[in-house]
């Protein structure tokens, strides 16, 4: 073989080395890019929820769209955004958090039946699912643990701060906590922070038979 010809057959080689070079990375590109370049947050199971639930409103107040691309966790704060990616076949989907679920054990997040359909886990019910949070603020948010709720009571809310200690000082017990809610800072009174809302709900019975009103709700839910 003259030197030409192997120079050539070199160069030929080497551009299909670094073509096939070329399809790896952009491949891995394209998978880092469907997580939105997001922090793993969870790994766990994923279920989904469709007709049962279509037209009820969720636990953020807006009626559910088993045809929207949205899901329901746990803990993580209303309108969240996480990429969920199905580990058994590496399809991915994002969604905006807007329900509270689900309440199986063993799940970490409820996907829409549209959402569900773009990762191919309808026909399964259930997939091993990565989640990514690609919108959203963690730190700053009343989230402690993704996997465990919590519940607290809620006795009033007000505008000021000086209000919100003396209604405090009539609960033995309460608290006050300054909250930020739609760009504005409000002030709640809160009593007790439970894990069981049997027993939150059994504390507020009490409190009412004092003559205090309130309500139970989740923590994570501000």
């Amino acid at each position: 073989m003259g030197f030409s010809k192997f120079f050539s057959f070199l160069m030929l080689a080497f551009i299909a080395i670094t073509s096939a070079c070329g399809v790896v990375v952009r491949s891995e590109g394209e998978r880092a890019g469907a997580s939105g370049s997001g922090n793993a947050i969870e790994t766990g199971v994923a279920s989904w929820y469709g007709p049962n639930f279509h037209g009820k409103l969720t636990a953020n107040g807006e009626v559910y769209d088993m045809d929207g691309m949205t899901a329901a966790h746990r803990t993580l704060p209303f309108n969240t955004e996480v990429v969920v990616e199905n580990l058994d076949n590496g399809k991915s989907v994002r969604v905006r958090i807007n329900d509270r679920g689900p309440f199986a054990k063993d799940r970490i997040i409820d996907l829409s039946r549209e959402a569900a359909k773009r990762v191919d886990m309808i026909g399964p019910g259930t997939a091993r699912v990565r989640l990514y949070l690609v919108k959203g603020d963690l730190e700053n948010s009343r989230v402690t643990d993704l996997k465990v709720a919590n519940y607290t009571i809620q006795l009033a809310s007000f505008n000021d701060e000086p209000t919100a200690i003396q209604k405090s000082e009539q609960v033995e017990g309460s608290r006050v906590e300054e909250i930020l809610l739609n760009g504005q800072t409000i002030f709640r009174v809160y009593y007790g922070l439970y894990q069981d809302t049997s027993k939150a709900e059994e504390d507020l019975q009490k409190l009412r038979d004092k003559g205090f009103n309130g309500f139970v709700k989740q923590v994570e839910n501000d």
